[in-house]
């Protein structure tokens, strides 16, 4: 089993959420469809623009607190590094 932490977002340079999930097209779907309430729903955050993959669930939790402490243009510039046209890359994980 594979555990992911994923990035998502409003728009290019928008409101940013950061998760982690076991299941990612799944969970992914689950934003887009506005099943999960709160942040996500209220802000229209539904474009997966980065992920990692781990075999360890200790280590994507580990990860996604690290991401999450960060700083904003830090989390920037992580997106644009793997993903510089903020393309939603939902498809690639279906």
């Amino acid at each position: 089993m594979y555990y992911y932490v994923y990035i998502l977002t409003s728009r290019r340079n928008g409101t940013l959420y950061i998760g982690v999930t076991n299941n990612l097209q799944k969970r992914v779907w689950e934003h887009k469809n506005n099943l999960v309430k709160g942040f996500t729903e209220k802000y229209n955050i539904h474009l997966l623009v980065y992920y990692e993959q781990f075999d360890d669930i200790k280590q994507a939790i580990m990860r996604e607190k690290q991401l999450k402490r960060w700083k904003r243009y830090w989390k920037i510039r992580l997106i644009n590094t793997m993903n510089p046209g903020w393309n939603d890359l939902y498809s690639k994980v279906c």
